[in-house]
This record gives structure tokens, C-alpha cells and sequence, in this order.
């Protein structure tokens, strides 16, 4: 395997509170990779070390194989980045922002042209190009800083919520692209959309509190999960003492409850079958069983301890 990214000891802090805690790993080239977790998990730091906006306190960042500490010219060539805020000249053209950066780079004003055309008609952003960036949307914008990233042609991108601000529509013109583009380019980014997780990506990486508590495909990951469903049932009313009744059922895995609906996970519909036969004397407005998703698996008990 050939890594386009490889981490070795990783860090950050900040204060004494750690934003980042020696993180080791590579990513393979031509890979399509996701990075999930809650707000304090160092996602945004991650993304800013690897596109050289920050420097990490202690470890080292390769991008095939070149350090970017030492080689940070060399480095950067290599990476398009897209932040997650919008950050485009509103006083210049789309078409504008786009060339201005892609001259920074040193690429070719024929190169510019022809990649301003593919990727604005593979993202429906053609009509908008001759507009200042102040007098279209914000998803029109983030639309045109994923052009701008690839205007150079790198080999690396790097994405912070690339769908932010979209529509329907632009997400699926912007996935579309994206999707195209594996095995050309190495794909790193970051979502809060599990549902766009779990349809884009060759790997999924959580992390939590600067650390990698999770790693590999959604499939992959539920594996030690795959024979257990959710289970959901709505009571006309679910008094406390039936909740307690439900959740002491043996087999019966982290149940919970919102409002008079009684949700749990069990590792077959056996026991699924016998809530129901204790809950029989009680109204019952809905039943659902559904197989394990992300969701259920970044859960705390779920990605910590496991299902037991």
C-alpha cells in the first residue's frame, strides 16, 4: 500500500487541554476517507496540520513521503484544501477567485481555463462564474472554493464539511465529482452527515478527544455487530415500571426510551419476540426493526465497550 498521507506521533495541545495525542497512521493513495467525530474531537486540527495551516507541537506529517516540515513548498504543491469557512475575495469574480489562486500555484493559464470549464459544468456552477463571490449563495461559493482546491491539480485533497451551505442538489453534483475523482486523487475530509458518510468513503476514522477510536469501513467495523438489529416499540403509554420491565429482559442491550417509545438492541429476534409477549397487555401503536448504521455505531456504549 502507498500512502499519500502518513502521520507518525501526531500532536497538539493547547494548554494542558490535548487537542491532538499522537495520532500514527497513513492513508492510502487514491482513497476516498471520512473523519467523524464531535466537536471537541480535533477533526478541524487535524485537517489545518495536514494542509499546513498549523504545525503540530511534536510528530511529523508526510505527504508521499515528503516531510512537510522540511519540504512545505513541495508539500503544498501537492495539496488542494477547501476550510470550512467561506473565505473567498467577494469583491472578485468566482471565476477570478478560482485563476488567482490557481497562478499562485504556477499552473499553466491554459491548464486553469480548461479545468474552470470540467469542473464548473460537473457542478452546474458555469452561469455564476463572471458574478463577485458577494452576490451568490453561500452554496454557490463552496461550490467554487472545491474548484478553486483543484484548480492546481493536486494529488491530495483535503475537505472541511465540503457540502456545507448546498442544496440538495449541489451535494449530490459535489459527491458526484467527488466519487469520480477516487483512485485519481487521495480524498481526506470531514462531515457531520453520517448518512454522507456512510455513502462516500473507503474508510471512516473517528476520532475522539484527539484520538482514533475508530478505523476502517463502515462494513468492516460492523462486523462484531452484524447479528444485532435495533428494535423500536411505540406504547400508547410507557409508564416507568414497564420501561424497567422491558429493560430487565435478559438479552436485551442498552435500551432507552423518548417519550412512549421504547427502543433497545438485541442479537436476535428472539428477544425481541419476548418484549412483545411481556408488553402484550399494553397498547401498542408501532413496532420497527431495523440493522445497525453508523449512528448506532459511534454511540458511546457501542464504540467504546461494545455490544454485550
Amino acid at each position: 500500500m502507498e500512502a499519500s498521507i502518513t502521520l507518525k506521533k501526531v500532536g497538539k495541545t493547547f494548554g494542558d487541554k490535548t487537542i491532538l495525542a499522537g495520532l500514527t497512521f497513513g492513508i492510502e493513495k487514491g482513497s476516498l476517507v471520512a473523519v467523524i467525530g464531535d466537536n471537541e474531537s480535533g477533526k478541524s486540527t487535524l485537517l489545518k496540520i495536514l494542509s499546513g495551516l498549523d504545525n503540530p507541537e511534536y510528530g511529523s506529517v508526510f505527504i508521499h513521503g515528503l516531510d512537510t516540515k522540511n519540504r512545505r513548498e513541495e508539500t503544498r504543491m501537492m495539496l488542494g484544501f477547501v476550510p470550512h469557512e467561506i473565505d473567498l475575495d467577494p469583491w472578485l469574480t468566482l471565476e477570478q477567485n478560482i485563476r488567482f489562486s490557481g497562478l499562485l500555484f504556477g499552473a499553466d493559464n491554459d491548464a486553469i481555463t480548461r479545468r474552470i470549464s470540467l469542473y464548473s459544468r460537473a457542478l452546474n456552477l458555469s452561469r455564476y462564474l463572471h458574478s463577485p463571490a458577494s452576490k451568490v449563495s453561500p452554496g454557490i461559493q463552496k461550490k467554487t472554493m472545491l474548484v478553486r482546491a483543484l484548480i492546481h491539480d493536486p494529488t491530495v485533497l483535503i475537505l472541511d464539511e465540503p457540502t456545507t451551505f448546498m442544496d440538495t442538489s449541489g451535494r449530490r453534483e459535489t459527491w458526484e465529482l467527488l466519487r469520480g475523482l477516487r483512485k485519481k486523487k487521495t480524498v481526506l475530509y470531514v462531515s457531520q452527515s453520517l448518512e454522507e458518510v456512510e455513502a462516500a468513503h473507503d474508510r471512516i476514522i473517528m476520532l475522539e478527544s484527539g484520538r482514533v477510536l475508530l478505523d476502517g469501513s463502515l462494513d468492516r467495523l460492523l462486523e462484531s455487530t452484524f447479528e444485532y438489529h435495533q428494535f423500536e416499540i411505540e406504547f400508547e403509554h410507557l409508564s416507568e415500571e414497564l420501561y424497567l420491565q422491558l429493560s430487565a429482559v435478559p438479552k436485551v442491550s442498552n435500551p432507552s426510551r423518548i417519550g412512549n417509545i421504547f427502543h433497545f438492541y438485541g442479537r436476535t429476534r428472539h428477544v425481541f419476540f419476548e418484549v412483545i409477549r411481556i408488553a402484550a397487555e399494553n397498547v401498542m401503536n408501532d413496532l420497527s426493526i431495523k440493522k445497525l448504521g453508523l449512528r448506532d455505531l459511534i454511540d458511546f456504549q457501542f464504540a467504546r465497550d461494545g455490544l454485550k
